[in-house]
């Protein structure tokens, strides 16, 4: 079988770390920036930093969605999740039967493109950590394989997506069972994506600082309360042990939520402490994620504040 093309909506840290690894691999990739429309296509040369010393770099085609009326292979979502519901909406009837695969985490990234009609569905829960340092370049850092899961669709394509998707750099592995993945780094994410942009601090705060590791491990309770009331049973133990783990792995990196806010961006936390709220409200267990919600509000209301 040929390969197919792979197609990255969003030329944030994360879509032009793949592009490159991808490219370098041999594979065939268009970069799509998925916030502009109409741009002519040119190519452009990217650099990834993987160390101080360590650099990959290539020339990547960039376009605009309103060039390819067609994206015939796989479709790579690299943007904000905030941006799903427009974007459902302009890939309807392009994509044909062309999978879609998430790089998004979060709590009901999905639910767009369900209700889009989308007939092949799949999400990734990303272990890395990316952070852009110019138009050009990224600094970026792999923590573990991320997992990939079909959401709605053939599992038997699960396997050549990863196929197709994976380097050594940026390394993808297939998981049958998504959904606990999914909560565990949605609510390690809740932490990181408040915590850091509130003490506008790294990522290595939590195993630094034993305050730091106190309120992770309360939201990380309230958390797993919901996702276990939700179905999916986690242990708060090996939860905080993956967050710190994350934290000394990525130390001197910023989490996305800081540098969204430090450039004047939207956040995504309404699909992390905000709809882990809603879940916990619609359970009737409002009270019990209190230091959640308030980190979440914060932290939107400094997002609103600094726009």
């Amino acid at each position: 079988m040929a390969a197919k093309h792979i197609y990255i909506i969003g030329a944030g840290a994360i879509g032009k770390a793949l592009a490159v690894f991808l490219k370098n691999a041999g594979r065939s990739v268009t970069l799509i920036r998925g916030s502009v429309e109409a741009i002519a296509a040119k190519r452009e040369r990217l650099r990834v930093w993987l160390d101080e010393e360590t650099t990959m770099e290539t020339e990547v085609e960039i376009t605009g969605l309103s060039a390819l009326p067609l994206l015939d292979g796989i479709v790579v979502l690299a943007n904000k999740s905030y941006g799903n519901a427009q974007l459902a909406e302009r890939l309807r009837g392009r994509t044909a039967d062309s999978p879609l695969v998430l790089l998004q985490n979060g709590i009901g990234v999905e639910r767009a493109f369900l209700q889009g009609g989308f007939e092949q569905v799949f999400r990734c829960v990303l272990f890395v950590s990316s952070q852009g340092i110019d138009e050009q370049s990224v600094r970026f850092k792999p923590v573990a394989a991320c997992p990939v899961g079909v959401v709605w669709g053939d599992q038997h394509r699960l396997e050549s997506i990863v196929g197709a998707l994976h380097t050594t750099n940026f390394p993808f592995v297939p998981e049958n069972n998504l959904r606990p993945v999914v909560w565990k780094k949605a609510i390690i994410n809740s932490v990181f994506n408040t915590v850091c942009p509130l003490l506008e601090t790294d990522n290595g705060v939590f195993h630094r600082h034993e305050a730091a590791r106190g309120i992770a491990r309360s939201v990380i309770d309230e958390c797993v309360g919901v996702a276990g009331r939700a179905g999916i049973m986690l242990d708060p133990l090996e939860v905080e042990e993956s967050l710190l783990r994350i934290s000394r792995d990525s130390e001197g990196q910023f989490i996305s939520t800081l540098q969204d806010i430090r450039h004047n961006r939207p956040t995504e936390l309404e699909t992390l402490n905000l709809e882990i709220v809603r879940i916990a409200s619609a359970q009737d267990q409002a009270a019990t994620v209190r230091r959640t919600g308030v980190l979440g509000e914060l932290t939107k209301l400094k997002a609103e504040l600094n726009q």
